[in-house]
């Protein structure tokens, strides 16, 4: 997974129908398990781009997106962000998210 900054987020929800941007931090040891588990859905869907930022360096982004906590999947549709998870169940569950 690409490390994404602002710009490289807002052109990907521009530029695609979907596409998904993974905010944590370094050390959240939650961040680290729901890395491990977008390693895999970067795999498993390789059509939609996904990225991944440490939100530490994106304030913008936290603030634009009203980002509660991390982990936090962004996810956009048709260049608009219509959901916010940040419940990372199981790969199963960020699968259907991002394919629904």
């Amino acid at each position: 997974m690409e490390e994404w900054n602002q710009q490289e987020w807002e052109k990907h929800i521009n530029e695609n129908e979907v596409s998904a941007f993974y905010l944590y931090t370094p050390m959240c040891g939650t961040c680290a398990v729901a890395s491990k588990m977008m390693e895999v859905i970067e795999n498993v869907v390789p059509n939609i781009p996904i990225g991944k930022a440490n939100i530490n360096y994106l304030e913008q982004v936290a603030y634009d997106y009203k980002v509660e906590s991390v982990p936090c999947l962004l996810i956009s549709r048709n260049g608009k962000v219509e959901e916010k998870v940040y419940a990372f169940q199981s790969v199963q569950h960020l699968y259907a998210k991002l394919k629904n």
